[in-house]
């Protein structure tokens, strides 16, 4: 991996192939390892870029709390350092989604696409608010592992955590390697993140949506509402996945982006593919 200074903090970026630009934005807690299956097919047709965000992985940590904003503005200046001179596509799960409609927001002449994985634009009611700033302050007095035993259960189905041992041991793992810090940071961030509802209209790059058929955070009726909100968007459901359907599901996954982005190569919009 490569570090970057960018708004006074280090970020961690494993950079791969070349192309069309792919930025894959990981989830809440983990880091960019959770992209390997994508990040090994998408780097043979494009320029993948796969960041631990401020607080995760190898990059640097923030005390306190860390918007999604401030993400997004790590990764719009993270790019600019990396040189990269085109509009990227953008990927994110869960966090990575919160994070990406504020990318949108703000930076929107940076974005040729939006692929938003497992996340909601709904903001937090009160009471997931004060629970995630209840899991915070819980982080930093237990350490990582008590995110790892409160978050695990929705993260993946039965099925998923019987059939696929070797991906709740990675998820876990990524969990318990980061600052408890940065989890807190980022755990009050999302407390406070904005209701994005009724700027999905407004939306007009190629949109891909993907929802694992037993995601129960951000479930498939309510991912299709983002969908049919945003203008000639598509929604892809994967059968049989939870939360985490980019290491639950990766063939499946691979295949709706690859068609996805072959049709934003082709003619700069998502219609046909």
């Amino acid at each position: 991996m490569t570090s970057y200074t960018v708004n006074g903090t280090q970020l961690a970026v494993l950079e791969r192939g070349r192309g069309l630009p792919v930025l894959l934005v990981h989830g809440f807690p983990l880091n960019h390892t959770m992209w390997d299956e994508q990040i090994e097919v998408l780097s043979s047709d494009y320029r993948v870029i796969a960041p631990d965000l401020r607080g995760f992985g190898r990059s640097g940590v923030t005390p306190g709390k860390v918007t999604m904003e401030q993400f997004a503005d790590d990764l719009a200046a993270l790019v600019d350092a990396m040189g990269v001179g085109e509009p990227v596509v953008y990927c994110g799960l869960s966090m990575g989604g919160y994070i990406g409609w504020q990318f949108w927001r703000k930076y929107a002449a940076r974005l040729k696409a939006l692929i938003v994985c497992d996340s909601r634009a709904v903001a937090d009611t009160p009471e997931a608010a004060a629970n995630r700033l209840v899991l915070a302050d819980r982080v930093l007095g237990e350490g990582p592992g008590v995110v790892a035993e409160s978050m695990m259960p929705r993260l993946l189905p039965a099925s998923t955590a019987q059939s696929r041992p070797d991906v709740a041991q990675a998820i876990g793992r990524m969990m318990t390697g980061n600052d408890p810090q940065g989890i807190a940071a980022a755990s009050r961030g999302m407390a406070e993140r904005p209701d994005v509802t009724a700027l999905l209209p407004r939306i007009r790059c190629p949109v891909l949506v993907l929802v694992g058929e037993l995601d129960v955070i951000s479930p498939p009726a309510e991912m299709r509402s983002i969908a049919a909100a945003i203008p000639g968007s598509r929604c892809v459901e994967i059968p049989g996945s939870g939360h985490m359907s980019p290491m639950e599901k990766p063939a499946q996954v691979n295949a709706a982006i690859l068609e996805f982005l072959a049709g934003v190569r082709r003619s700069g919009t998502a219609t046909g593919f």
